[in-house]
């Protein structure tokens, strides 16, 4: 399995390859140079097949090597071990045609654990056969960092630092990546956005010279094994269903976990659509419906991992819907980078439409399900998980819906009392890092200020 970068001028790239890359060199992001199928029929059929296997099987389907079908399988069995709940995607229905799936029995009460758990081993394997050691430079709007801290902290191959935007996210969140004790973690507060965040982590892979000097990789969605991670549980929610074709509707943010969506359905899943539920950063709602993808003003919500006007991993799916033409991307991010406006082609939005809908909850209806769920299901559900549970509501009234709850309540104590008048409690392995002392820098949003800690503290 080779990997290209959706603007073209970059060489592919092996699987070993993209599990320690970033952005590719041209500034695109890495996609499989062709689809896999997967046989839904014959894990379904496979006695006593755990989400472990199933996930192990998917990722497997994007190495393409034999070489890498041992390890895979290994670290996929350790990492969902670890989970809370033993089914690992557990589906609760709450009402007829609709099902919560729980993604947030991992670690770090997040989605971002089904990825970061089975990437990291893997990462740390690509490392230890080259005899390397890698900084992992990451940007996060809350749980992608958590999340990596988990995953990374004590890796023997690897270094991360995590960008956060300084009181932008929930003290659970923070708490979760900056009460680590981990030599091999730095966590950098970031005065401003998410998006001033990412930017900054583009620019330094941008720097080619840099980021070779100091052996640079991502961990964020931009990495393709992320994305390859993430299908599996949408598969394994179609094959537990075993329903015709399921619509799912997901918080969404960055883009990663709704394009691994897109991705369980080219390997072959029976999705009928994906809804893109936003915030008040709405800027997928916009261009899904009306082809206009513009960069606004970033608004703090009460569901912080999506306050994100810059979707990085939109430009997969502008790939995809172009026919693969990555000149035209090429042409169509730069003009993106100077103007902060796209618009997408006819045929291209009538491509994504086939799949897409979306929708913009602001934030007196994203309190208001937060109360009704609890009021009338007998659930907790956090900010993010009402954004598209109130999508569902307005966009798929009639369809058997899949609403991925992406996050814990208790990592969003104080949204969740506000609107529910109840507040939920960590788990209590985690509760420690309430009171645990706190250690990260800050620095303004400025490259050489992060060019200059990375290099003076490697």
């Amino acid at each position: 399995m080779k990997y290209v970068s959706t603007r073209g001028a970059s060489p592919a790239i092996s699987f070993e390859d993209v599990l320690i890359s970033g952005p590719a060199p041209d500034g695109g992001l890495y996609v499989p140079e062709s689809w896999p199928t997967f046989d839904l029929a014959r894990i379904r059929n496979k006695p006593g097949a755990t989400y472990a296997d199933l996930a192990a099987a998917v990722v497997a389907l994007f190495a393409g090597s034999p070489e890498w079908y041992r390890d895979i399988d290994k670290h996929a069995h350790e990492a969902y071990a670890k989970w809370d709940d033993k089914r690992v995607a557990p589906l609760v229905p709450f009402g007829e045609h609709r099902w919560l799936l729980e993604l947030f029995h991992g670690p770090t009460l997040a989605f971002k654990d089904f990825a970061l758990q089975l990437l990291a081993p893997l990462m740390n394997e690509a490392l230890k056969r080259r005899n390397q050691r890698a900084l992992v430079l990451a940007a996060t709007s809350g749980d992608t960092g958590a999340a990596a801290v988990a995953a990374l902290a004590n890796q023997p191959n690897i270094d991360l630092v995590v960008l956060h935007p300084k009181g932008r996210i929930s003290d659970v969140q923070r708490r979760q990546m900056t009460t680590t004790t981990a030599s091999n973690i730095r966590n950098v507060a970031i005065e401003g956005t998410f998006d001033d965040a990412q930017s900054l982590v583009k620019q330094v892979f941008a720097d080619q010279a840099f980021a070779r000097d100091h052996r640079l990789a991502a961990i964020n969605s931009i990495n393709w094994v992320r994305i390859a991670a993430q299908a599996a549980y949408y598969i394994s929610t179609s094959i537990a269903l075993d329903k015709k074709a399921l619509t799912f509707a997901v918080p969404t943010g960055n883009f990663g976990d709704v394009f691994a969506g897109y991705v369980a359905k080219q390997l072959g899943a029976p999705i009928r659509r994906l809804i893109v539920a936003t915030n008040a950063n709405d800027i997928l709602a916009r261009a899904i419906t009306t082809g206009n993808y513009a960069r606004g003003q970033v608004h703090a919500t009460m569901s912080p991992a999506m306050d994100i006007q810059v979707a990085s991993n939109f430009e997969r799916l502008l790939y995809e819907s172009s026919g693969r033409d990555a000149a035209q991307i090429k042409r169509q991010m730069e003009s993106f980078a100077a103007t902060g406006t796209l618009k997408l082609a006819p045929d291209a939005l009538a491509k994504i439409q086939t799949l897409f809908a979306a929708d913009r909850v602001d934030e007196a209806e994203t309190a208001a399900t937060i109360r009704l769920m609890h009021r009338d299901a007998r659930l907790l559900v956090d900010p993010h998980t009402a954004v598209a549970l109130t999508a569902t509501r307005k966009a798929a009234p009639d369809e058997d819906t899949v609403v991925l709850a992406t996050a814990h309540p208790a990592k969003f104590p104080d949204a969740v009392e506000k609107a529910a008048g109840v507040k939920p409690e960590l788990p209590e392995r985690l509760r420690w890092i309430l009171t645990a002392p706190e250690r990260y820098d800050t620095l303004p949003n400025d490259l050489a200020a992060l060019k200059h800690h990375l290099a003076a503290k490697r």
